[in-house]
């Protein structure tokens, strides 16, 4: 797909509802992966009918779920739906879905504020990013997260055995997660004496996972050169100047931002020939060397319990935050041989998944 109807695709998801969300994710999809025939994938439409009033006021009584998202970001989405159809809801049978896909994480406030209007009965915010943005808008509405890096320590629920307010859910424990990672990443690159470090400034949770990555780093006795991109167009920027500090591997901070433009940040690193430790699988399989974290589509498949217990009449504040109980190594062995570097043979056997 052009640059130019990416652009496209971005502005016209930005600042509206997607109610199906499959659609543009094939399109996507189709880019990242050549002509495999995902273009000809076709979302359903069981929105109600032009003048059936009649199921128009069925679909009214349905439970409302309000979703906040970063575009394209969709990796989770189909692991959610699957786990609301396991507890037996469908989306457009008996459960309304209200898709909000932001450009930009400036825009989630006002995203979120329309959800708080519709009164919906349930907000999904997956992260950090966008339980804070939720939060803004509603102290009553209960929301649920799927992947949070920190929840206690950013505040957002009081502890994780009784959350205490209207927010709980899943979390990855990125602060720990983050010093694993760049642990992995000098094993893979053991010659590595200086790592950048994408973080974001607007994600609310990695001031605590940096001062973690600095404790490893010391540990490790690398130095490390911290490079803040807020959105696409910084990441051009950033590899700039990690070249120009001479780096010899980075490590990228799990955000929203890092898996929704996966495809021009793997692309970067090749043009670059750095080796990056990634947060997310889609990271790898758009191309980037390597990645260790949560298992996002099991997080988000638990989230749907969470849903169905607060449609049943379940609190937030009476749910207990569950940790990540899955975590996944993945190697792409042909970026690897891309770099001309060769993984260590004892870091390749604990691989979850190697891609070659």
């Amino acid at each position: 797909m052009p640059d130019v109807r990416r652009r496209e695709l971005i502005a016209l998801l930005g600042g509206a509802a997607v109610v199906w969300p499959l659609a543009a994710r094939a399109a996507l999809a189709s880019e990242a992966s050549g002509q495999r025939g995902d273009s000809k994938v076709r979302a359903p439409d069981t929105r109600p009918e032009t003048g059936s009033s009649a199921r128009a006021q069925q679909a009214a009584r349905f439970p409302r779920i309000g979703f906040l998202g970063l575009a394209p970001e969709f990796s989770g989405v189909e692991a959610l739906r699957a786990g609301l159809q396991d507890l037996g809801y469908v989306e457009g049978t008996n459960i309304v879905i209200d898709w909000r896909w932001a450009e930009r994480v400036d825009q989630l406030p006002g995203l979120a504020a329309d959800l708080a209007r519709m009164n919906v009965n349930v907000i999904v915010a997956p992260s950090s990013t966008f339980v804070e943005a939720a939060r803004q808008a509603t102290a009553s509405i209960p929301i649920v997260f799927a992947v949070h890096a920190d929840p206690v320590g950013l505040g957002h629920v009081a502890s994780l055995a009784r959350p205490g307010g209207n927010v709980t859910g899943l979390s990855m424990l990125l602060t720990e997660l983050a010093a694993k990672e760049l642990e992995m990443m000098k094993e893979a690159v053991p010659h590595a004496t200086r790592i950048g470090v994408l973080w974001n400034p607007t994600t609310p949770s990695h001031q605590p996972a940096l001062k973690s990555i600095e404790a490893a780093g010391e540990k490790l006795r690398v130095e490390l050169r911290m490079v803040p991109t807020r959105s696409l167009e910084d990441f051009e920027g950033a590899f700039s100047t990690m070249a120009q500090e001479a780096v010899d591997a980075f490590l990228v901070v799990a955000s929203p931002l890092i898996v929704a433009q996966r495809i021009p940040l793997a692309r970067l690193a090749l043009m670059h020939r750095l080796p990056g430790m990634f947060p997310f699988r889609e990271n790898v399989e758009a191309g980037g060397l390597m990645s260790y974290g949560a298992d996002r589509d099991d997080l988000y498949r638990r989230a749907a319990s969470y849903v169905d217990k607060i449609l049943k009449g379940a609190k937030p504040a009476d749910l207990p935050v569950e940790q990540a109980s899955k975590y996944r190594l993945v190697v792409n062995l042909n970026t690897a041989k891309g770099l001309g570097l060769e993984i260590p043979p004892m870091l390749l056997a604990r691989a979850d998944e190697v891609i070659e």
